[in-house]
């Protein structure tokens, strides 16, 4: 059985030096806020050309802390994808403000900007990109219609750690990026965690305030804050894995590469693309196909595993029924959202697990 993601190939190798930050945290008692946190920060902010990181317990509240040190407000709109994880609209309704959502582009299955201005209201107070399965979303076209409207870009950078758009990282682009270090991301801690990256400083200081109870210092409250903070734990894991993301991100775009080798002429179904400017660091490698249910049990059936991201959009959750939005509002997301299929695609993934999951794809498509 081929697995869907196995950890253990970047964790085997670094175990000697996991267990040496593991003994220096644990000795050096300092667990929330400590050097070890402080480090991680400066490296990822360091990597993205922004002054400013600050880790968070979360991806969600990554995006929560971040829109709220942006502004926004109960009442306000913002402005975001159906298609995504639930995460990215809950924390709107978290922040007091109300999801709209756009639909997608059919190629991209990112947000589609030529979409948004439509969508605008004298409420909007920011833009939600999602860097899906991570492709970098147009962020010239988006970022162009936040100036004209003074609007704040928030970007979901989720599942792109390490992507980039027109070589600038995502995450760095917006007026701040919502990251989540979730196990099974590329970069991934070893429980949980997220970070709010900016360049913007009184947006920081804010998320620094909002992740601490709403304190700049100690003992005096300023806001109703959250106790939101990154472990030295996970920090000290983290610090040790991101000189390796390159080169693990390197490593599933070769395996993209070799999909695409061996099912280019496959017909029936459709590949991923990568656009131009455009560093793709798949997160996940989803193909389309219109018989996707038949082609997930068939795979199943030959112990190839698979996984649908996502099955339901977000204007179909029941969580969000009050916004008013029906089926058949988001017709590409619809579609897609029926079609959407995600293959194996992890570092450490071999080129003989890769063929034989290409094979199974190509003996259900030629199955009469």
């Amino acid at each position: 059985m081929i697995p869907f993601i196995d950890l253990s190939y970047q964790h085997r190798p670094l175990e000697a030096e996991l267990e040496r930050v593991f003994t220096e945290v644990l000795r050096g008692s300092q667990y929330i806020l400590g050097p070890a946190l402080t480090r991680f920060e400066e490296q990822m902010a360091r990597l993205h050309g922004v002054r400013h990181a600050i880790g968070v317990a979360s991806g969600t509240d990554a995006l929560l802390l971040g829109l709220l040190g942006a502004g926004v407000r109960p009442g306000d709109e913002v402005i975001t994808t159906p298609f995504t994880f639930v995460a990215t609209a809950e924390v709107i309704e978290h922040a007091g403000a109300r999801p709209v959502f756009v639909d997608i582009d059919a190629a991209t299955f990112n947000l589609d900007p030529a979409q948004i201005e439509a969508r605008l209201s004298e409420r909007t107070r920011a833009i939600i990109p999602v860097h899906l399965y991570g492709l970098a979303c147009d962020m010239a076209a988006i970022g162009k219609i936040a100036q004209r409207h003074k609007l704040k870009v928030i970007e979901d950078c989720a599942q792109a750690t390490g992507s980039r758009w027109n070589g600038r990282f995502v995450g760095g682009v917006g007026d701040a990026g919502a990251f989540s270090f979730f196990p099974t991301k590329n970069l991934g801690a070893i429980g949980d965690g997220g970070m709010v990256l900016t360049d913007n400083d009184t947006l920081a200081e804010k998320v620094h305030m909002l992740r601490g109870h709403g304190a700049k210092v100690r003992d005096h409250y300023e806001l109703l804050g959250y106790n939101s903070r990154l472990d030295s734990l996970q920090a000290a894991v983290l610090s040790v894995k991101l000189p390796l993301l390159e080169g693990w991100n390197a490593q599933r775009r070769a395996n993209a590469a070799r999909y695409r080798e061996l099912l280019g002429d496959v017909t029936g179904i459709t590949l991923p693309i990568e656009t131009a400017g455009m560093h793709h660091t798949y997160n996940q490698f989803s193909i389309l196909t219109a018989r996707r249910d038949g082609l997930r049990a068939h795979l199943q059936e030959r112990g190839v595993p698979s996984m649908v991201y996502y099955p339901k959009a977000l204007h179909q959750q029941p969580i969000f029924a009050g916004l008013g939005y029906s089926t058949g509002d988001f017709p590409v997301t619809e579609r897609i959202q029926e079609q959407v299929l995600s293959l194996p695609i992890f570092p450490g993934l071999t080129g003989e697990q890769i063929e034989t999951v290409a094979a199974a794809i190509r003996e259900f498509f030629t199955e009469k």
